[in-house]
């Protein structure tokens, strides 16, 4: 058998195995236009956004002792900061 045969016959499995992952996949061959920026009109996430309902997510508070402990900390960490700019 000759190179160019072998290749040939490749370059044809390829294709079909191509087409094959195309309709498993359910997209399609031709290339997409360009149409312009942003999400595709009908694209499923469009769907997926309008269905969920909005989550409220609820306000953390910091209670007096704890805003007490980062402002020493924050304290300490600035005074060494100081010790170092120093030397």
């Amino acid at each position: 058998m000759e190179v160019s045969v072998i290749i040939a016959g490749i370059d044809e499995q390829i294709l079909k195995l191509q087409q094959a992952r195309a309709v498993l996949s359910g997209v399609s061959t031709a290339p997409l236009a360009k149409s312009g920026r942003g999400r595709p009109k009908g694209s499923k996430n469009v769907a997926v956004a309008t269905t969920a309902a909005p989550v409220a997510t609820r306000k953390r508070k910091l209670s007096p002792e704890g805003r007490k402990r980062i402002a020493d900390a924050m304290k300490r960490r600035w005074a060494e900061r100081r010790k170092t700019a120093a030397k």
